[in-house]
């Protein structure tokens, strides 16, 4: 399936939804769980709004510091929504600044594991709201990509996808790459960034990522219980209850 919705403004908005689980008896339920890069380029009114609109999404998570979404914008307000802001960085690095002598794999992985040891409290609501949510929901960062994937690896690991799926999923980011780096040599007067890998999404991050979380924790299941002080069995039932559906018949 083409996983990336037909937005103009937005590049990364995609479906999480279809992915199989290993034994081919169930899929992540389409059209409930989305992530997006940055919500804030929608605006109300917009065809893009209006497509917005049209998947019923009830809950924006919002992954990005306060100040981005206040010097980038935020989702249009709107009566069907609820916004929720929960920075799980809490240490900012500039990826764009970055020489290039630097590998990609290594330094995100290790950016990526001071956020899951940094952002516990709000990785914990952020899991809470996805398994209680009853209608589509939808979570972003700036791109899409570093706190955005972070998130669905962990989610899509609760729900039984295996790490060969969910670093292919954090891969798609590429197909979107020259749209968000077009836009970010917008912003910066035609500039390019510094780091050659700015913006990319290259498999060996999120392996590497996916790798050092299960050395310190054991598991992402595991990852749940010790850091986030949450039941991982009871997390998992109730997100594959509301997430997973039986793939029988499933294109």
């Amino acid at each position: 399936m083409d996983r990336h919705l037909p937005f103009t403004t937005l590049h990364n908005f995609r479906d999480l939804g279809g992915y199989r689980t290993p034994d081919g008896r169930h899929r992540v339920r389409p059209g409930r769980l989305y992530r997006s890069d940055s919500l804030g380029k929608l605006t109300a009114g917009s065809p893009d709004w209006d497509l917005f609109l049209s998947l019923g999404v009830a809950t924006v998570i919002d992954l990005r510091h306060p100040w981005e979404a206040q010097r980038a914008g935020r989702v249009p307000a709107h009566p069907s929504l609820t916004y929720r802001n929960l920075s799980i960085e809490h240490r900012y690095y500039d990826q764009a600044a970055q020489t290039p002598d630097v590998a990609p794999g290594p330094y995100l992985a290790e950016r990526y594991m001071e956020v899951a040891q940094d952002g516990t409290e709000e990785i914990r609501r952020a899991l809470e709201l996805i398994a209680d949510a009853d209608a589509p929901l939808v979570f972003h960062c700036a791109s899409g990509k570093d706190r955005t994937g972070q998130l669905a690896a962990l989610v899509l690991a609760l729900l039984g996808i295996d790490d060969d799926l969910i670093t292919e999923d954090y891969t798609l980011t590429e197909r979107a790459t020259p749209a968000l780096l077009a836009d970010w040599r917008a912003r910066h007067d035609g500039a390019s960034p510094t780091w050659p890998h700015y913006l990319y999404a290259p498999a060996s991050v999120m392996r590497l990522y996916l790798e050092a979380l299960a050395s310190r924790y054991g598991s992402p299941q595991d990852y749940v219980e010790k850091a986030l002080g949450m039941d991982a069995e009871t997390l998992s039932a109730t997100l594959r209850n509301n997430l997973l559906e039986p793939s029988d018949g499933a294109a």
